[in-house]
């Protein structure tokens, strides 16, 4: 298990709510102990609706704007979101540019994503591809992107230096080898969550109730009350 990090946290993650429930009480762990984290959103979420009369831009404009509001109650410095289609993610140069870009912006020291080899959970659920593309694009831009300069120069260019990302972590895993304690603010996660409204105003009863579920079977492994499972990479 790596070190305890203090250092600047990229989050980067597929859709508007996907870092909630993913690793909400860390993040609001972290931010509450004073880490600096950026939450990098990479679709805009406009087909996370069954209505099919729904306009999908408006809904990308709400989600956009629940996204800073739940970026709010975490207490993360700062959220953006791209304005690529809700299922339409691809692991492109031009992507991968831009999160290596976000990497060297906020200096980090840590990158939170989602595992890209996690595709089917027990035998009830496979895993959206926008969130194994967010983990493999994540993964490609800390190695070899972030660190080498010769991945986007136009970045030194313009005055961003390269970064050495120290470590790595995935959530939605298989393959855990850590259990974060986040006893004391699931609570926060789930007011974070409750900001998506369009997408869990009729639904966040179920969805507390299936988080809480997992966080207390997480912490049981490490004889804490709430906990959030983890394969981490330590790069350093």
């Amino acid at each position: 298990m790596t070190e305890e990090r203090t250092g600047p946290v990229l989050a980067v993650f597929a859709h508007p709510d996907d870092a909630e429930i993913c690793a909400g009480g860390t993040l609001a762990k972290w931010a509450a102990r004073g880490r600096e984290i950026h939450l990098l959103v990479l679709t805009n979420g406009d087909r996370g609706s069954a209505d099919p009369f729904r306009d999908r831009a408006e809904l990308a404009a709400t989600r956009r704007a629940e996204t800073l509001a739940a970026a709010e109650v975490l207490g993360l410095a700062g959220a953006h979101v791209l304005d690529i289609h809700d299922g339409e993610l691809e692991n492109t140069t031009e992507v991968r540019g831009t999160v290596v870009r976000w990497i060297r912006l906020v200096r980090a020291e840590t990158v939170l994503t989602c595992d890209p080899t996690a595709w089917f959970f027990r035998d009830r659920y496979y895993n959206h591809s926008d969130h194994r593309r967010a983990g493999e694009i994540a993964l490609d831009a800390v190695f070899p992107g972030a660190g080498n300069p010769h991945y986007f120069p136009e970045h030194l260019a313009e005055g961003l230096d390269v970064r050495q990302v120290h470590d790595v972590w995935l959530g939605w895993t298989n393959e855990p080898n850590h259990v974060e304690d986040v006893t004391g603010y699931f609570a926060t996660a789930m007011a974070a969550l409750a900001e998506h409204r369009s997408q869990v105003e009729d639904g966040i009863a179920y969805f507390q109730q299936e988080l809480e579920r997992e966080a207390r079977e997480a912490g049981a492994e490490i004889g804490a009350e709430h906990g959030e499972r983890f394969r981490v990479l330590d790069l350093s």
